[in-house]
């Protein structure tokens, strides 16, 4: 008999068998401390798979621990291996998966034993292209649910408290405590929402797995703004997931309110598979998580929150319409100087030496390729012509690859209205572009 088991991601909610697989503190600590890197208000943490290190998007979003991406984890030995079917959201095609049980994770004094996880055979999922840096998997309830979970997104760090009523109290005198449900294994809040100036009361999934702001389905009291565009959200389990930008008059979580946000509304074929639970109608991620500490209680089902130098920053998004991501290295020649030089030490760079007053020498690494794979219709990119595959050569006369994938995106969220000049190869040839960033909201 076929085993299947529903996976999704990010929005998308796995529903699998549960696992006395959580994570306990070593017995000598009253704390961990694990520094992460936030990318795209993303946050990603490094922890041991049976002794070898992996990089994971921490999502409150998620229930089971999924791992993709398995060309980049041959080293990696799992325990108790037998074959399934999987399933994705939006897709009725059935892939390959595995099931493994059993399972030792530990990072930073952090350490889940006999830790059940499934991973995803089909390497067109990766999220790595995407973020910009190695993507192996996804953890989720098992990371929060036994432990005080505090997340300091200005020190890029998550500290894993003990969850004892005493440091409780210290968060009571320098935290708002706000009540959350633990449904299904994920944590939700009440928020206020004004929508084309209609008052919402909004149960919200808390999804640190999610970079914006808000979103928010559609249903019969809540409608898209007439003021918005379409656009890509994001990446899920069985493809894309599309929908629409627009700015809301004001969102309110407790005595937090942010003042004209931008929020993302799904299409509806992106959710029509979800299973959501009573009354929610939305998620609230990274881009408001990001301007808090923030403590999740799932045991007293409590969110604490405590406001950080990025609370009043503007809400923002790519103005641009083009989605760029990494596909594949290339060999790159650079000019250095000879004080500078360190004689190549691995397979990645070599170097050679040339005739030219022995002032320097040329110096080859391989570097990311950047790559345009959306393009949102009526935007000033496609406006000006840029098309879906054109490969980036240049970036207002830098080469693309001096920037991360992070940079990047930061430019074309610029709050000023700035023209932007694009080199892109296209069919063996070098097309140029400019166009100007400007806000259609």
């Amino acid at each position: 008999m076929k085993k299947y088991i529903v996976v999704f991601f990010g929005l998308l909610l796995p529903f699998c068998l549960k696992a006395q697989d959580s994570f306990i503190i070593e017995s000598n600590k009253k704390k961990a401390v694990i520094p992460f890197k936030l990318i795209n208000n993303l946050i990603f943490i490094p922890i041991k798979v049976n002794g070898i290190e992996l990089n994971f998007l921490l999502d409150s979003g998620v229930e089971e621990t999924i791992l993709f991406s398995m060309d980049e984890m041959q080293e990696v030995k799992f325990n108790n291996v037998e074959k399934i079917r999987l399933r994705g959201l939006g897709s009725e095609n059935e892939i390959e998966g595995l099931k493994s049980t059993k399972n030792t994770f530990e990072t930073h004094g952090l350490r889940s034993d006999n830790h059940l996880l499934y991973v995803i055979l089909d390497q067109s999922f990766n999220l790595s292209s995407h973020i910009g840096i190695p993507v192996n998997g996804i953890i989720g309830y098992k990371f929060f649910k036994n432990n005080l979970v505090e997340v300091n997104y200005e020190k890029r760090k998550i500290i894993v408290h003990t969850n004892n009523e005493k440091f409780r109290n210290k968060l009571n005198k320098k935290f708002k405590a706000i009540p959350i449900t633990i449904e299904k294994s994920k944590p939700y809040i009440y928020t206020n929402a004004v929508v084309d100036s209609v008052d919402v009361k909004a149960k919200l999934l808390i999804d640190i797995g999610n970079s914006d702001a808000f979103w928010i389905f559609e249903n019969n009291k809540i409608k898209l703004p007439k003021k918005n565009f379409p656009d890509y959200l994001g990446k899920g389990f069985s493809g894309d997931i599309e929908g629409h930008r627009a700015r809301i008059k004001m969102f309110s979580i407790d005595e937090f309110d942010f003042k004209r946000p931008i929020v993302a509304f799904p299409d509806s074929s992106s959710i029509k598979n979800v299973k959501m639970v009573p009354d929610r109608i939305g998620s609230v991620g990274g881009e408001v998580l990001k301007r808090f500490t923030v403590v999740l209680d799932y045991k007293d089902q409590k969110l604490y929150l405590k406001k950080n130098g990025k609370f009043s920053e503007p809400f923002t998004y790519n103005k641009s319409g083009i989605t760029i991501q990494h596909n594949g290295l290339q060999w790159v020649q650079e000019t250095v100087h000879l004080e500078t030089v360190q004689v190549a030490t691995s397979l990645n760079e070599s170097e050679m030496n040339q005739n030219n007053g022995g002032n320097f020498r040329y110096k080859f690494s391989l570097k990311p390729i950047f790559e345009i794979v959306n393009i949102r219709k009526q935007s000033a990119a496609e406006k000006c012509g840029l098309l879906k595959g054109d490969i980036i050569v240049s970036i207002n006369n830098e080469r693309p690859y001096k920037y991360s994938l992070q940079q990047i995106n930061q430019l074309l969220k610029s709050e000023e209205v700035i023209w932007i000049t694009i080199e892109v190869e296209r069919n063996s040839l070098v097309l140029k572009f400019r166009f100007k960033l400007e806000d259609e909201l």
